[in-house]
């Protein structure tokens, strides 16, 4: 994995933060439409992400939508012993299938999120290819059951999956790396017509299966502070309050899963005195919310599929163009 060239940077400035966050709204948005929202030249939209994205700080990622798509999305917690859970988690994060990777407060204990495309390969992971020593303790998988997402996904409910060849993977894959590769680049390692690889990502994103944002080290943007929560929800309010907390500005993930709990959310806040006002006033205004677990997060390893250096993600092996 190439590493990012050294530049110091510790909050982004107000116009850095401004395109960050028109990318969370259109992450594959134009340089004249970002310009047109932000008020500037197309010249400096595009020398100010350049400038980010080759510091290693920012990425736009195309991810895939798990159950749009038939995937096997599940939830690993793995305990260690003290001391040997960054080992571990360095480990896991040289896999491709497994995205997201966090280490909890205390340091023995890791969450990480694999994308298997099949139970098969949910399995094989699973019981065969997780780190076999004395340095893990215990391993408990929970079923992610449904992401909430602060915006309706596109697509029908209910409508037919789209049907995924070895070009939509290569595809996929390429996004995953770049959310906002050119179309010619996109045809490149395809091997389709650049009229071909557009037609086709319109029909994933129109049937919800990809979706683009950013992805940044939260700490750039002035958020110190993350946590895990682990909640218990009545079953018959289980999705009202997904969808609520989905809307949440600290709330960067929440799906319901299967286990001892059956919510989990992801947050982000500026410091502990933020995410002690989330915990009491928001989270403490909703009745449905039975008990809360809550893990302050020590260390991302992993975000979206890249791997971190500090705030930087570096980036993952280049993809073998289709011949």
């Amino acid at each position: 994995m190439k590493r990012s060239e050294a530049v110091d940077y510790a909050i982004l400035d107000e116009a850095d933060q401004a395109l960050v966050a028109a990318l969370r709204v259109d992450g594959r948005a134009s340089w004249t439409r970002l310009a047109a929202v932000l008020g500037v030249s197309e010249q400096t939209v595009a020398r100010r992400y350049r400038r980010l994205h080759s510091a290693g700080l920012l990425r736009v990622v195309g991810i895939p939508i798990g159950r749009r798509l038939g995937y096997a999305e599940w939830l690993f917690r793995i305990q260690c012993t003290p001391t040997t859970a960054p080992a571990v988690a360095l480990a896991l994060a040289g896999r491709p299938d497994i995205l997201w990777i966090d280490l909890l407060a205390g340091g023995t204990e890791i969450i990480c999120f694999p994308h298997a495309r099949s139970v098969s390969e949910r399995d094989d992971l699973l019981l065969d290819k997780l780190p076999r020593s004395g340095r893990v303790t215990g391993v408990s998988a929970q079923a992610v059951l449904r992401q909430f997402f602060r915006e309706p996904l596109a697509g029908t409910p209910g409508a037919p999956r789209p049907r995924l060849d070895e070009d939509d993977e290569l595809l996929l894959r390429a996004l995953a790396r770049d959310g906002r590769a050119g179309y010619a680049e996109l045809a490149e390692v395809t091997g389709r017509a650049e009229t071909t690889v557009k037609r086709r990502l319109d029909h994933l994103v129109g049937a919800g299966a990809v979706a683009f944002g950013p992805e940044i080290d939260p700490s750039l943007l002035g958020m110190e502070t993350e946590a895990v929560l682990w909640l218990s929800v009545a079953p018959s309010d289980l999705d009202h309050v997904g969808r609520v907390m989905s809307g949440h500005p600290e709330v960067g993930y929440v799906a319901a899963t299967t286990g001892p709990t059956n919510l989990i959310a992801m947050l982000v806040c500026r410091d502990a005195d933020a995410l002690y006002e989330y915990l009491t006033t928001t989270l403490g205004a909703m009745p449905e919310v039975r008990t809360v677990e809550t893990s302050p997060l020590i260390r991302n390893v992993k975000r979206s599929g890249f791997v971190k250096d500090g705030v930087r993600l570096l980036d993952p092996p280049e993809i073998a163009r289709r011949r």
